[in-house]
């Protein structure tokens, strides 16, 4: 009965630690982008698409190569998220146990075995589909991108609604690459859980720990309003030299 409590506390920290940390994370983005990585690079995202397309005669190729990366990226984790996933469901009905010496205070039942593979199958598959979710706003963008908007209308208001929409867009693609390479960060914890508590949750804190120094920024801590982009004021200036 100890053994369970100590099980049960370890993994509940565990989890707990992980969630609360992206929990902290998701507020401080909303509130301070400019001091994670990933609140600046979206901001470097929209700047870029507005370069982009002020001339996509010039920029349409490289902007469409650059979202092609983006996409075999995402269609990469995706297929092996699957693969992972056809893996672990074949772990499961195989009914195979693990009787590693390796195992440390761990339920050794067949019903935890598969509450943990169950687990991990679930990390993969979430991140599956938020891959393809990422190649779904990559596709969209990589038309959208090359839209002559100077064309269709001389309304400036409805120009920058328009590169605001595919900035937009290529984000929306982002957060959900971002969130498919979280949830394979999500599985390891779990895997390590196979092989007992303490493992799960020693990892888990050491993953925050690793998740903090890629998240937040020590140095690149600029202002939103620093980054505006002028294309017109700066060919005004170039003109006047």
């Amino acid at each position: 009965m100890e053994k369970e409590i100590v099980d049960y506390t370890l993994i509940a920290s565990g989890v707990s630690v992980m969630v609360g940390y992206h929990i902290w994370l998701l507020i401080r983005i909303l509130k301070y982008p400019n001091k994670t990585v990933i609140g600046i690079n979206a901001i470097n995202r929209r700047y870029w698409v507005r370069a982009m397309m002020e001339d996509a005669s010039k920029n349409g190729v490289l902007a469409v190569q650059t979202l092609r990366n983006n996409i075999m990226a995402s269609t990469l984790l995706a297929s092996t998220a699957i693969m992972l996933c056809s893996l672990i469901a074949v772990l499961m009905t195989s009914g195979g146990r693990s009787e590693s010496p390796l195992v440390v205070l761990n339920e050794r039942s067949q019903f935890s075995f598969s509450i943990k593979f169950f687990a991990i199958l679930l990390c993969f598959l979430v991140a599956f589909l938020f891959n393809v979710q990422s190649i779904r706003y990559y596709s969209h963008a990589s038309i959208l991108i090359n839209t002559p908007f100077k064309k269709i209308r001389v309304d400036g208001h409805h120009q920058r609604l328009t590169t605001e929409y595919v900035a937009a867009t290529v984000n929306r693609g982002s957060y959900f690459w971002s969130l498919g390479l979280r949830a394979f960060y999500f599985s390891f914890p779990l895997f390590l859980w196979i092989f007992g508590p303490i493992p799960m949750f020693s990892s888990s804190f050491l993953l925050v720990f690793m998740l903090y120094f890629l998240d937040a920024t020590f140095e690149l801590c600029w202002t939103e309003g620093n980054l505006e982009y002028h294309p017109q004021r700066d060919e005004e200036e170039e003109i006047g030299k």
